[in-house]
Protein backbone atom coordinates (compact mmCIF):
# COMPACT_ATOMS: atom_id res chain seq x y z
CA UNK A 1 0.00 0.00 0.00
CA UNK A 2 1.45 3.56 -0.78
CA UNK A 3 2.31 5.77 2.06
CA UNK A 4 -0.09 8.31 2.05
CA UNK A 5 1.35 11.86 3.72
CA UNK A 6 -1.55 13.27 5.18
CA UNK A 7 -2.02 16.96 6.04
CA UNK A 8 -1.79 18.48 9.06
CA UNK A 9 -5.06 19.38 11.80
CA UNK A 10 -6.37 22.63 10.38
CA UNK A 11 -4.80 25.30 11.65
CA UNK A 12 -6.05 29.14 12.50
CA UNK A 13 -6.50 31.06 9.28
CA UNK A 14 -7.43 28.04 7.17
CA UNK A 15 -10.80 27.46 5.78
CA UNK A 16 -12.72 24.60 4.99
CA UNK A 17 -11.93 24.87 1.13
CA UNK A 18 -8.36 25.27 1.97
CA UNK A 19 -8.04 21.51 3.61
CA UNK A 20 -10.38 20.34 0.89
CA UNK A 21 -7.84 21.41 -1.82
CA UNK A 22 -5.06 20.06 0.30
CA UNK A 23 -6.48 16.41 0.74
CA UNK A 24 -7.25 16.06 -3.31
CA UNK A 25 -3.83 17.52 -3.82
CA UNK A 26 -2.29 14.61 -1.42
CA UNK A 27 -4.74 12.13 -3.45
CA UNK A 28 -3.26 13.07 -6.62
CA UNK A 29 0.00 12.83 -5.62
CA UNK A 30 -0.59 9.59 -4.08
CA UNK A 31 -1.77 8.68 -7.89
CA UNK A 32 0.88 10.35 -9.96
CA UNK A 33 3.02 8.30 -7.41
CA UNK A 34 2.09 5.13 -8.22
CA UNK A 35 3.09 6.11 -12.47
CA UNK A 36 6.41 6.83 -11.57
CA UNK A 37 6.70 3.62 -9.23
CA UNK A 38 5.23 1.48 -12.14
CA UNK A 39 6.67 2.78 -15.40
CA UNK A 40 5.74 -0.04 -17.33
CA UNK A 41 2.14 0.95 -16.76
CA UNK A 42 2.65 4.06 -17.64
CA UNK A 43 4.76 2.85 -20.81
CA UNK A 44 1.44 0.49 -21.83
CA UNK A 45 -1.39 3.10 -21.45
CA UNK A 46 1.25 5.99 -23.73
CA UNK A 47 2.21 3.57 -26.10
CA UNK A 48 -1.10 2.00 -27.31
CA UNK A 49 -2.87 4.79 -28.46
CA UNK A 50 0.44 5.48 -30.63
CA UNK A 51 -0.18 1.95 -31.89
CA UNK A 52 -3.65 1.58 -32.70
CA UNK A 53 -2.81 4.65 -34.87
CA UNK A 54 -0.13 2.96 -36.79
CA UNK A 55 -2.56 -0.57 -37.18
CA UNK A 56 -5.75 1.87 -38.40
CA UNK A 57 -3.74 4.64 -39.84
CA UNK A 58 -1.64 2.40 -42.22
CA UNK A 59 -2.47 -1.64 -41.45
CA UNK A 60 -6.47 -1.22 -42.48
CA UNK A 61 -6.14 2.87 -43.55
CA UNK A 62 -5.50 1.92 -47.35
CA UNK A 63 -9.34 -0.32 -47.29
CA UNK A 64 -10.56 2.89 -45.39
CA UNK A 65 -12.42 5.32 -47.25
CA UNK A 66 -14.39 9.04 -46.26
CA UNK A 67 -17.85 9.60 -47.01
CA UNK A 68 -17.40 13.08 -49.26
CA UNK A 69 -13.86 12.74 -50.37
CA UNK A 70 -10.57 13.37 -48.26
CA UNK A 71 -7.43 11.85 -46.56
CA UNK A 72 -8.79 9.05 -44.02
CA UNK A 73 -5.42 9.73 -41.57
CA UNK A 74 -6.85 12.96 -41.24
CA UNK A 75 -10.61 11.48 -40.76
CA UNK A 76 -8.55 9.15 -38.42
CA UNK A 77 -6.72 11.40 -36.04
CA UNK A 78 -9.67 13.19 -34.23
CA UNK A 79 -11.54 9.97 -33.98
CA UNK A 80 -8.16 8.37 -31.93
CA UNK A 81 -8.22 11.74 -30.19
CA UNK A 82 -12.10 10.74 -28.72
CA UNK A 83 -11.00 7.01 -28.47
CA UNK A 84 -8.40 7.87 -26.28
CA UNK A 85 -10.03 9.78 -23.72
CA UNK A 86 -13.10 7.31 -23.66
CA UNK A 87 -11.06 4.46 -23.05
CA UNK A 88 -9.44 6.10 -20.07
CA UNK A 89 -12.81 5.82 -17.93
CA UNK A 90 -10.91 1.73 -17.95
CA UNK A 91 -8.19 3.23 -15.77
CA UNK A 92 -10.45 5.34 -13.25
CA UNK A 93 -12.19 2.12 -12.64
CA UNK A 94 -9.02 -0.15 -12.49
CA UNK A 95 -7.69 2.59 -9.93
CA UNK A 96 -10.42 2.36 -7.71
CA UNK A 97 -11.59 -0.82 -7.33
CA UNK A 98 -8.22 -1.54 -6.76
CA UNK A 99 -7.67 0.51 -3.79
CA UNK A 100 -11.06 -0.77 -2.57
CA UNK A 101 -10.27 -4.29 -3.11
CA UNK A 102 -6.66 -3.40 -0.44
CA UNK A 103 -8.66 -1.60 1.99
CA UNK A 104 -7.40 1.85 0.38
CA UNK A 105 -10.94 3.89 0.42
CA UNK A 106 -11.65 2.13 3.61
CA UNK A 107 -8.37 3.87 5.39
CA UNK A 108 -9.56 7.23 3.04
CA UNK A 109 -12.24 6.66 5.40
CA UNK A 110 -11.64 6.43 8.23
CA UNK A 111 -8.72 9.74 8.32
CA UNK A 112 -9.63 13.35 9.45
CA UNK A 113 -9.73 13.81 5.06
CA UNK A 114 -12.48 15.55 3.15
CA UNK A 115 -14.82 12.58 1.87
CA UNK A 116 -14.43 14.47 -1.75
CA UNK A 117 -10.76 14.39 -2.14
CA UNK A 118 -10.49 10.51 -2.77
CA UNK A 119 -12.88 10.95 -5.92
CA UNK A 120 -11.44 14.64 -6.93
CA UNK A 121 -7.78 13.29 -6.28
CA UNK A 122 -8.57 10.34 -8.89
CA UNK A 123 -10.28 12.83 -11.45
CA UNK A 124 -7.27 15.35 -11.28
CA UNK A 125 -4.64 12.15 -11.58
CA UNK A 126 -6.37 10.76 -14.22
CA UNK A 127 -6.77 14.61 -16.09
CA UNK A 128 -3.29 14.90 -15.97
CA UNK A 129 -2.39 11.90 -17.52
CA UNK A 130 -5.19 12.41 -20.26
CA UNK A 131 -3.41 15.13 -21.31
CA UNK A 132 -0.10 13.17 -21.31
CA UNK A 133 -1.58 11.06 -24.13
CA UNK A 134 -3.04 13.37 -25.87
CA UNK A 135 0.33 15.10 -26.37
CA UNK A 136 2.17 12.37 -27.02
CA UNK A 137 -0.60 11.34 -29.18
CA UNK A 138 -0.76 14.46 -31.32
CA UNK A 139 2.90 14.29 -31.45
CA UNK A 140 2.33 10.99 -32.95
CA UNK A 141 -0.43 12.49 -35.68
CA UNK A 142 1.96 15.97 -36.62
CA UNK A 143 4.67 12.52 -37.51
CA UNK A 144 2.27 11.13 -39.59
CA UNK A 145 1.40 14.00 -41.82
CA UNK A 146 -1.73 14.94 -39.92
CA UNK A 147 -2.40 18.90 -39.13
CA UNK A 148 -5.03 21.14 -37.68
CA UNK A 149 -6.19 22.90 -41.02
CA UNK A 150 -8.38 24.95 -38.25
CA UNK A 151 -6.89 28.23 -36.07
CA UNK A 152 -4.71 27.68 -32.97
CA UNK A 153 -8.23 28.86 -30.71
CA UNK A 154 -10.06 26.08 -33.18
CA UNK A 155 -7.50 23.53 -32.04
CA UNK A 156 -7.23 24.84 -28.17
CA UNK A 157 -11.30 24.57 -28.39
CA UNK A 158 -11.20 21.05 -29.82
CA UNK A 159 -8.45 19.69 -26.75
CA UNK A 160 -11.19 21.31 -24.89
CA UNK A 161 -13.94 19.68 -25.82
CA UNK A 162 -11.80 16.08 -25.37
CA UNK A 163 -11.04 16.69 -21.91
CA UNK A 164 -14.59 17.80 -20.81
CA UNK A 165 -15.68 14.34 -22.08
CA UNK A 166 -12.44 12.85 -20.01
CA UNK A 167 -13.82 14.59 -17.15
CA UNK A 168 -17.11 13.07 -17.30
CA UNK A 169 -15.98 9.99 -17.63
CA UNK A 170 -13.90 9.66 -14.76
CA UNK A 171 -17.17 9.72 -13.14
CA UNK A 172 -18.43 6.50 -14.69
CA UNK A 173 -15.08 5.10 -13.69
CA UNK A 174 -15.54 6.32 -9.93
CA UNK A 175 -19.02 4.46 -9.32
CA UNK A 176 -18.12 1.70 -11.67
CA UNK A 177 -14.57 1.07 -9.85
CA UNK A 178 -16.83 1.53 -6.64
CA UNK A 179 -19.70 -0.70 -8.25
CA UNK A 180 -17.85 -3.62 -9.15
CA UNK A 181 -16.08 -6.51 -6.61
CA UNK A 182 -12.76 -7.06 -7.55
CA UNK A 183 -10.05 -5.99 -10.06
CA UNK A 184 -10.95 -9.06 -12.40
CA UNK A 185 -14.27 -8.04 -12.92
CA UNK A 186 -12.86 -4.01 -13.90
CA UNK A 187 -11.22 -5.99 -16.71
CA UNK A 188 -14.07 -7.31 -18.12
CA UNK A 189 -15.73 -4.08 -18.31
CA UNK A 190 -13.71 -3.87 -21.84
CA UNK A 191 -16.33 -5.82 -23.47
CA UNK A 192 -18.60 -2.87 -22.53
CA UNK A 193 -16.05 -0.08 -23.57
CA UNK A 194 -14.79 -1.36 -26.49
CA UNK A 195 -18.40 -1.72 -28.92
CA UNK A 196 -19.30 2.39 -27.21
CA UNK A 197 -16.10 3.02 -29.39
CA UNK A 198 -16.42 0.78 -32.00
CA UNK A 199 -20.13 2.00 -32.52
CA UNK A 200 -19.29 5.38 -33.67
CA UNK A 201 -17.82 7.39 -35.86
CA UNK A 202 -14.61 7.45 -34.51
CA UNK A 203 -13.33 4.82 -37.16
CA UNK A 204 -15.78 5.54 -39.83
CA UNK A 205 -18.63 7.35 -40.66
CA UNK A 206 -22.25 6.23 -39.55
CA UNK A 207 -23.81 6.67 -43.25
CA UNK A 208 -21.49 3.65 -44.19
CA UNK A 209 -23.49 1.47 -41.72
CA UNK A 210 -26.49 -0.50 -41.72
CA UNK A 211 -29.43 1.78 -41.03
CA UNK A 212 -30.19 1.12 -37.14
CA UNK A 213 -26.55 1.11 -36.52
CA UNK A 214 -25.68 4.26 -38.42
CA UNK A 215 -28.56 5.64 -35.80
CA UNK A 216 -26.79 4.07 -32.76
CA UNK A 217 -23.54 5.35 -33.49
CA UNK A 218 -24.68 8.78 -34.67
CA UNK A 219 -26.35 9.79 -31.33
CA UNK A 220 -23.48 7.54 -29.68
CA UNK A 221 -21.47 10.89 -27.41
CA UNK A 222 -18.95 9.26 -29.03
CA UNK A 223 -19.49 10.67 -31.96
CA UNK A 224 -20.43 14.00 -31.22
CA UNK A 225 -17.00 14.94 -29.49
CA UNK A 226 -15.58 12.93 -32.94
CA UNK A 227 -17.46 15.28 -35.36
CA UNK A 228 -17.46 18.22 -33.07
CA UNK A 229 -13.39 17.95 -33.13
CA UNK A 230 -12.77 17.45 -36.91
CA UNK A 231 -14.62 20.28 -37.26
CA UNK A 232 -12.56 22.32 -34.88
CA UNK A 233 -9.31 20.96 -36.31
CA UNK A 234 -11.02 21.69 -39.85
CA UNK A 235 -10.31 17.90 -41.32
CA UNK A 236 -13.10 15.56 -42.80
CA UNK A 237 -16.04 15.78 -41.48
CA UNK A 238 -18.39 13.30 -43.32
CA UNK A 239 -21.72 13.92 -41.65
CA UNK A 240 -24.59 11.85 -42.63
CA UNK A 241 -26.81 14.99 -42.37
CA UNK A 242 -29.33 14.11 -39.06
CA UNK A 243 -29.49 16.57 -36.40
CA UNK A 244 -27.37 15.45 -33.66
CA UNK A 245 -24.37 15.27 -36.65
CA UNK A 246 -25.63 18.81 -37.76
CA UNK A 247 -25.19 20.28 -34.30
CA UNK A 248 -22.08 18.04 -33.05
CA UNK A 249 -20.76 21.11 -31.24
CA UNK A 250 -23.62 21.62 -29.42
CA UNK A 251 -24.23 18.12 -28.72
CA UNK A 252 -19.90 17.56 -27.53
CA UNK A 253 -20.33 19.53 -24.89
CA UNK A 254 -24.13 18.69 -23.69
CA UNK A 255 -23.32 14.67 -23.98
CA UNK A 256 -20.47 15.66 -21.30
CA UNK A 257 -23.14 17.62 -18.79
CA UNK A 258 -25.87 14.45 -18.96
CA UNK A 259 -22.72 11.79 -17.95
CA UNK A 260 -21.76 14.11 -14.96
CA UNK A 261 -24.76 15.02 -13.67
CA UNK A 262 -26.06 11.37 -13.87
CA UNK A 263 -23.06 9.36 -12.74
CA UNK A 264 -21.12 11.72 -10.30
CA UNK A 265 -24.45 11.90 -7.57
CA UNK A 266 -24.10 8.00 -8.33
CA UNK A 267 -20.32 7.68 -7.37
CA UNK A 268 -20.70 10.09 -4.23
CA UNK A 269 -23.95 7.77 -3.09
CA UNK A 270 -22.14 4.98 -3.71
CA UNK A 271 -18.69 5.93 -1.97
CA UNK A 272 -21.27 6.70 1.06
CA UNK A 273 -22.15 3.18 1.22
CA UNK A 274 -19.47 1.41 1.28
CA UNK A 275 -19.03 1.30 5.12
CA UNK A 276 -22.94 -0.08 5.36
Amino acid sequence: MTTLELTAPPAPGHGRAYWVLADCWNVTRRSLTHYQRQPVAIVWQLGFPIVSVLLYGYVLGSAMKVPGGGDYRSFLMPGMFVMTVTMGFMTTATAMVTDAGKGVVDRFRSMPMAPSAVASGRGAADLVVACAELAILAATALAIGWRAGGGALEAVGAFGLLLLLRFSLIWVGVWLGLLVPNAEAAGGLYAVAFPITMISSALVAPSLMPGWLGTVAAWNPVSSTATATRELFGNPVASGGTWVEEHALLMAVVWPLVLTLVFLPLAVRRYRRLSR
